[in-house]
């Protein structure tokens, strides 16, 4: 039997040759997508070696036009902000039409919409496109942070004991190392690694083990002057791998459950020191099973590897064949403004000549008997320079699935518009796979967030949840209350969607009558849904009153079995025995006789204020009649 000392050793040794094995692996992917991020950076004339590294290469001549004329920068800026107006609203179906399972729905759609607020979930969505459509993978990482949330008491320390949030962070394809590249998707691997690198300090914060620093490979940006032209440098932006002291690199290598180990395993090193190794810690997967805390979006999904392909790849060979017809295109136009002088050997200074050229009014003294100095004729630049321009731009919007109407704002001479939807509708075609991976891996993330309240709330906490009717809640919920099965998206994908559009088409089911009802007037839940959709804002939604009484009567319900509740003067008894009836007709108030009769008792309450109300209202009416 090995000591403890001895087998955190062994983990050790195990997980960091692991961790280099598949470091290893994937090393021709980590090549081509540093050398997509020089490509969109604007440094276009790097090339991977056959060392394995990527590097830049020089000019030929001095004379060499090496400017970059960027055009995936373009593309892609317009694939991102396509993609970052995706809706990826969810909500969360009710199991059945039971009133419990409705309000665990209702209260777990808006836990969702809380907590993807806190952790400002349209920011880490703006991330984690820009990284997928450069490299063609990105993830997204669920944990729970202990640390978080608001402060339930103090510990012997005196430091702060906190109820515990979900927190949501982007994690590049850089930091992930799948036990299998040629694995299709995260369900198909055994294990997965997420490295990356932390300061030592901090290491000692969060885990409590002092880890000595060592030298640890980031990627920097720098300029490099590779391009330019005749007479000139012009200076391009480069990513470089550089090295960096005072850092580890900490491993986490998660192992899905297997029959020996049915929890899993997580086993976190940094440097020769064990962080922590014990079952996987978080229940991320469906049916209550604990697995990987991450999701995956791709820009492309590529078959038979893990990691998707990024259109920029696709681009490469058009943009360094774009940028070598302009320059030669400008190296000819140099040659016709600038001219090649033929000169008879020893008829002119020939230092003179080439230091100052013929300037305009220079006095150029030749040897009597020899040839004057002449300009060779150079012609004019080909067409076949404009031909293969005008081919490769068209090339880039085969490849990207940009057309000019996306990426200029631009059509094609008088286009009517049935034919401009036509082309959007292409473009959107084209993205569809982008789009529809994002909205799945947001969905995957929203359901981890309710596996981990689930799992972690177990006492009853208090959460600011926005209602149905758009005002801030505060609601005392526990992980039994929330439903995790049946996702879905709040609207369709669809990117072309603009606020204009949406607003339009608002008004328009608005003047068809489909909002209204029967009588021409408009709820007042239904008011405050179309001045949301409208973008005017939440000042309209002042708490309506029988709303109010609607959300009391709700919470009269769900106070059932706990605490019988009263009926006050001052309900709406009409709404209230309404939502009561509602209430007693579910299955499990009707199979639990003490439920029912509370229920029974509670709304024959609502009924005698009722009679008395309107008996009121009629002895009112009588004495009226009377005085006139």
């Amino acid at each position: 039997m090995k000591d403890k000392k001895t087998f955190a050793e062994d983990i050790v040794i195990q997980v960091r040759k692991d961790y280099e094995r598949r470091r290893e692996d994937r090393k021709p992917l980590e090549l081509q997508w540093q050398l997509n991020m020089n490509f969109v950076n604007g440094n276009q004339y790097m090339q991977i070696m056959p060392t394995g590294e990527v590097e830049e290469f020089g000019k030929q001549y001095f004379w060499q036009e090496r400017e970059v004329y960027n055009h995936i920068a373009s593309v892609l800026e317009t694939r991102m902000s396509k993609l970052t107006r995706v809706n990826t609203g969810v909500t969360v179906r009710p199991f059945s039409n039971d009133e419990t399972d409705i309000q665990s729905a209702k209260l777990s759609t808006a836990l969702i919409s809380a907590v993807a607020e806190q952790n400002d979930l349209p920011a880490l969505i703006n991330d984690a496109v820009a990284w997928s459509e450069v490299t063609g993978s990105c993830f997204f990482k669920v944990v729970w942070d202990k640390d978080a949330g608001d402060t339930l008491c103090k510990d012997d320390k005196n430091n702060h004991v906190r109820v515990g949030e979900a927190r949501i962070t982007v994690v590049n394809p850089f930091e992930i190392f799948p036990d299998n590249v040629c694995a299709n998707s995260l369900d198909e691997c055994s294990s997965l690694i997420h490295a990356k690198a932390y300061p030592v300090s901090e290491i000692e914060d969060i885990w409590g083990v002092k880890v000595e620093g060592e030298e640890v490979n980031v990627f920097t940006l720098d300029n490099a002057p590779v391009a330019g032209g005749l007479g000139y440098n012009a200076s391009v932006g480069n990513v470089i791998s550089s090295t960096v002291d005072g850092y580890a690199i900490v491993i986490e290598r998660y192992t899905r459950p297997t029959r020996d180990m049915p929890e899993g395993e997580l086993a976190i090193i940094a440097g020769d020191k064990l962080l922590y190794y014990g079952a996987l810690p978080y229940v991320t997967d469906v049916q209550n099973k604990r697995g990987f805390p991450f999701a995956q979006t791709n820009c492309i999904r590529k078959v038979g590897s893990f990691f998707g392909t990024s259109v920029v790849e696709r681009m490469i060979p058009l943009q360094r064949s774009y940028n070598a017809v302009k320059n030669r295109k400008h190296e000819y136009l140099n040659r016709i403004s600038m001219g090649i002088l033929a000169v008879e050997d020893g008829s002119v200074d020939m230092d003179n000549l080439e230091e100052e050229g013929l300037s305009p009014g220079k006095v150029l003294i030749y040897r009597q008997g020899s040839n004057i100095p002449r300009f060779i004729e150079t012609g004019s630049v080909p067409a076949d320079f404009t031909y293969e321009e005008e081919r490769l731009l068209s090339e880039f919007v085969t490849v990207s699935g940009v057309s000019e109407l996306s990426k200029y704002s631009q059509t094609y001479g008088n286009m009517s518009g049935k034919a401009i939807s036509l082309l959007v509708n292409q473009d959107d075609t084209r993205m569809s796979l982008s789009t529809a991976s994002l909205r799945l891996c947001i969905k995957r993330v929203c359901r981890m967030l309710l596996y981990l309240y689930k799992q972690f709330a177990t006492e009853k906490r208090l959460k600011r949840i926005s209602g149905e009717n758009g005002e801030p809640e505060l609601r005392y919920f526990t992980g039994n209350d929330l439903q995790c099965e049946d996702i879905v998206f709040d609207t369709s994908e669809d990117v072309s969607e603009t606020v204009a559009e949406r607003r339009n088409m608002v008004l328009e089911l608005i003047r068809m009558g489909v909002l209204t009802e029967a009588d021409g007037s408009m709820s007042p839940r239904t008011k405050v849904k179309v001045l949301e959709m409208l973008g005017i804002g939440n000042w309209e939604s002042a708490k309506d009153v029988d709303e109010t009484q609607r959300k009391r009567a709700m919470k009269e319900n769900l106070s059932l079995g706990k605490e019988r509740p009263t009926a006050c003067p001052y309900d709406d008894h009409d709404i209230h025995i309404e939502e009561h009836i509602k209430c007693l007709l579910e299955d499990s108030v009707l199979k639990d006789k003490k439920l029912y009769a509370e229920m029974d008792a509670h709304i024959k309450e609502h009924q005698m204020f009722a009679l008395s109300v309107n008996a009121g209202a009629a002895l009112g009416g009588k004495a009226d009649e009377k005085n006139k």
